[in-house]
């Protein structure tokens, strides 16, 4: 995906000083951070998790594509690359300045908060998750 607008969910995060590192760009660290926002943009939004559930990341996979440099903002692109019984995988794209700077890939496990156990996603979060597949989403 060229561009944000290409995803069916964008968020935007304001980039602070204290991102920043001794290099002068904005530490790696902080992409998890700006994946978090894209993320929860979904999530909690559309209330996608069960009563007496929640959702935890099982894998993450960043690559990092080029620096981000304060000040300034970055857009996220969130799309939903599979969905499963209890958990689904979403691709995202963090740019700035309209140029991607980092993508991932993220498991998300929906679990039971009692048992501690993975508990089946329900119809609602099911068809919700299903509606934001992106169209083939290269890499």
């Amino acid at each position: 995906m060229a561009s944000p607008d290409q995803f069916p969910l964008r968020a935007a995060d304001k980039l602070r000083y204290g991102d920043t590192d001794r290099q002068g760009h904005v530490n790696n660290a902080v992409f998890a951070t700006f994946l978090e926002t894209g993320r929860v943009e979904l999530l909690y939004n559309d209330a996608l998790a069960d009563d007496g559930a929640a959702f935890v990341i099982a894998r993450l996979e960043l690559d990092f594509l080029a620096e981000v440099n304060w000040p300034g903002d970055v857009e996220i692109g969130t799309a939903v690359l599979d969905v499963g019984r209890s958990s689904f995988k979403l691709f995202q794209k963090v740019f700035q300045d309209g140029r991607a700077v980092a993508q991932a890939v993220t498991v998300i496990v929906q679990m039971n908060e009692s048992t501690r156990k993975s508990q089946p996603l329900s119809e609602h979060a099911r068809k919700r998750l299903q509606e934001l597949t992106g169209p083939a989403l290269s890499t």
